[in-house]
């Protein structure tokens, strides 16, 4: 048990926890910090084991992309126009990129379990940590709603992309795709990262291709004679477009902004999930190393992927076409509604409409699979340190967190909600929720990371020597929270001009649940914001060489291509 690799792979302390039933621990009185309650040292009942490899935490940025990019980025040029549609997913994704370097700061100094929900107890108040964990009582008042909503938005949008094919066992195939999401994150850590690794890189040589052809329609580059379309499609009909509902039809300007702010929760579903890399932190081998190479790469992932697909999109579908995906659709939508798919049966090209399909199906399931194991571990650190029922912490001998992972895994079936009154309102119901909720999410990684900024400083403490620190911070972490606070405030604006009290209640009731945890806790509690010369930055944290083993460099061309790619 000495050797470094089985170190790393166990975890720190391994051998402490190997002394009794561990399962049957709790937080001891020791444990305990005096002024919060906040247990800092869990290592001798944290049994999660580090499986995880550098190939697989590089694709769990992609392993998020689902529904909300293929599905929702039609819906948000039908409502925006394609220039609108691009402003808003290039703003959006600036706020993810700023978050996940906060997050990624953050983990390079603790890579542990409990991620972001724990830093916020840690550095800034446990009644913080607590409320945005548990901004799920919403149901059945279990912790972390957010991102357990995020697996039955995206099995609803799997089962609007299956009924490509077949429209008359909706209910048979969205029982179908929870269960294998749920098996696969049930069988195991490892089981989860193979399975995620081959539909990420599915899903990454799919978008490739998608955004190479689309380039190829719009350049008029395809053997069908047909012209090039170029920028017709932001002539005609036009850059923006306003709100179907005409919120301000006598002033065109102020409609068109409004256009903008409506596809907000399109644009951030699509990038919400992508923290599920500092998730895995506690079970990656190699954490600090490995996080940091993902880190890095986001911004040229977002460019590429998202931006640069949303703006393809624009230019080969006029925000117009009645068969894109609409807040107003009737019925369940299909993966025919998608921009990609309408613009390659306009080119008359056949049979790549069912290969996309199949793509976007698998991209779905993926997507489902990753705010799944998100989700689990989230609570598992919660109950951890005492701020979830102490029965969620049980694990196997294999280090899976096997009750949060079933807890996690009840709420899929919430997709078979859909059945009957259609995928597409269910999508967007979810997807308003979810929705709400990451944008929380976002909020407190962006809040603690300030606190954590100061924290070091007061301790003198110098950030450059992490071995991942971001030169434009803290400016990035100002400008995340300035825009999750505006996101949040206008996510619901629409029902202003028609006021319904459901839409209303999906817009903002997760922001008074937020609140009033956060009281809650801090009232039953008694705890305090952290100051920062108290700020711990040691206990509990595995150090360098409990983490890292030797870096292994890459020999030859295959192995250099290998490590540029993953």
């Amino acid at each position: 048990m000495g050797d470094p690799r089985y170190l790393q792979e166990h975890g720190p302390s391994y051998e402490l926890r190997e002394r009794g039933p561990s399962n049957d621990l709790a937080p001891s009185e020791s444990q305990l910090d005096s002024k919060t309650h906040l247990p800092l040292d869990v290592a001798s009942i944290d049994l999660v084991r580090r499986r995880l490899k550098q190939r697989h935490v590089q694709m769990y940025i992609a392993g998020t992309i689902g529904t909300g990019l293929f599905l929702g980025s039609g819906e948000a040029i039908n409502t925006a126009g394609p220039l609108g549609a691009l402003l808003a997913f290039a703003l959006v994704g600036s706020v993810a990129y700023a978050s996940l370097c906060s997050l990624g700061e953050m983990t390079s100094l603790a890579p542990i379990t409990g991620t972001f929900p724990h830093f916020a107890s840690r550095w800034v108040d446990p009644a913080l940590g607590f409320a945005v964990s548990d901004i799920v009582v919403l149901t059945y008042c279990l912790p972390d709603i957010f991102s357990r909503l995020f697996v039955p938005a995206e099995i609803s949008g799997a089962r609007v992309l299956i009924t490509a094919w077949d429209t008359n066992h909706a209910a048979a195939y969205t029982l179908a795709i929870c269960i294998v999401v749920c098996a696969t994150n049930i069988f195991g850590v490892v089981y989860f990262a193979e399975t995620e690794f081959v539909f990420s890189t599915m899903k990454l040589i799919m978008i490739t291709a998608l955004i190479i052809v689309g380039l190829l329609i719009d350049l008029g580059g395809l053997p069908n004679n047909e012209p090039p379309i170029g920028f017709l499609n932001w002539k005609n009909p036009g850059p923006f477009v306003a709100p179907s509902a005409g919120l301000e039809p006598e002033h065109p300007s102020l409609n068109n902004f409004l256009g903008i702010l409506s596809v907000i929760v399109q644009a951030a579903f699509a990038y919400q999930g992508m923290e599920i890399v500092a998730v895995a932190a506690s079970e990656t081998k190699n954490p600090r190393r490995n996080i940091t190479k993902a880190i890095r790469r986001v911004f040229y992932r977002i460019l590429i992927f998202y931006i640069l697909g949303v703006f393809v999109a624009g230019l080969i579908v006029p925000s117009n076409d009645l068969r894109l995906l609409t807040s107003n659709s009737v019925g369940a939508g299909t993966a025919a509604q998608s921009p990609f798919v309408i613009a390659i049966r306009d080119a008359k090209i056949k049979a790549l409409p069912g290969v996309v399909t199949a793509g976007m199906l698998t991209s779905a399931f993926s997507a489902g699979n990753s705010f799944l194991f998100c989700s689990s571990r989230i609570l598992y650190g919660l109950a951890i340190r005492g701020q979830a029922p102490h029965f969620l912490t049980f694990c196997t001998k294999k280090g899976l967190p096997i009750a949060a992972v079933l807890c996690s895994s009840a709420f899929a079936f919430l997709s078979l909600i859909g059945v009957s009154s259609g995928a597409d309102k269910v999508f967007n119901w979810f997807l308003q929720l979810a929705t709400v909720g990451g944008f929380i999410g976002w909020f407190s990684i962006n809040v603690t990371y300030l606190f954590f900024h100061r924290g070091l400083r007061a301790q003198k403490i110098d950030r450059r020597e992490l071995h991942y620190w971001n030169p434009l911070q803290p400016w990035l972490s100002i400008w995340g929270l300035f825009w999750c606070i505006f996101f949040i405030v206008i996510n619901g604006f629409t029902v202003f001009w028609d006021f319904k009290v459901s839409g209303f209640m999906t817009s903002y009731v997760v922001v008074p649940i937020f609140l009033l945890l956060i009281v809650f806790w801090k009232y039953t509690r008694q705890t305090e914001i952290w100051k920062p010369d108290e700020m711990d930055f040691t206990t509990g944290i595995p150090s360098y060489e409990e983490t890292e083993g030797p870096e292994i460099l890459p020999k030859g061309f295959w192995q250099h291509l290998a490590a540029a790619l993953f």
